[in-house]
């Protein structure tokens, strides 16, 4: 993954400059691309946008002024991380047209944060997925649907690729709130 600090931003002159990474590798990747995706932390928001025309400027890397950005505020509601000792399971799109295995990583209030494997499966921001089967640690199967909110691709400590979601739950039941609270408490 290439990561980056955000040096310069000239929206008059159209251009955006970064840093270079550490591997010279992932910098000549990138200046190979026609267009490039970033994803960028403010605090208390995150940011999302392309860049296209990548140029080397020696000690940095120039790109063209995104068309685009997306902001989006962070979460309101606290998530507490899925572990081994409390497992979820999740068939994520189970009433929908393209079921598939979500391994949760947190869950909250608003909604859930899942991975998903392989990683060139990303889901589209406002995507639902329909009749999602939740699978609690006692065995039972809670169903909502989810909306998605973001994906990313991500790497796993051991090198392995996948896409992470963040979903907010769509009129959750009783029961999927009773879940969450199992998480994280009223």
């Amino acid at each position: 993954m290439f990561e980056a600090k955000l040096l310069s931003v000239d929206a008059d002159g159209g251009r955006i400059v970064l840093s270079r990474h550490a591997q010279e590798a992932l910098n000549s990747a990138l200046l190979q691309r026609s267009l490039c995706s970033f994803h960028a932390s403010v605090p208390g928001r995150h940011i999302e946008f392309a860049a296209t025309e990548p140029r080397d400027l020696g000690n940095a890397i120039q790109l063209k002024f995104p068309e685009v950005m997306v902001s989006r505020q962070e979460r309101a509601h606290p998530r507490a991380e899925v572990t081994p000792h409390r497992p979820l399971h999740c068939i994520a799109d189970a009433a929908g047209i393209m079921p598939f295995d979500a391994r949760m990583i947190d869950i909250g209030r608003g909604g859930v944060g899942f991975l998903v494997y392989p990683g060139d499966i990303i889901l589209e921001p406002g995507t639902v997925l329909h009749g999602c089967r939740i699978q609690g640690p006692d065995g039972r199967t809670y169903t909502v649907d989810l909306e998605v909110r973001y994906s990313q691709p991500v790497t796993l400590k051991d090198g392995t690729r996948a896409a992470r979601s963040g979903c907010r739950f769509v009129d959750p039941s009783p029961d999927v709130l009773e879940l969450v609270r199992h998480y994280v408490g009223d």
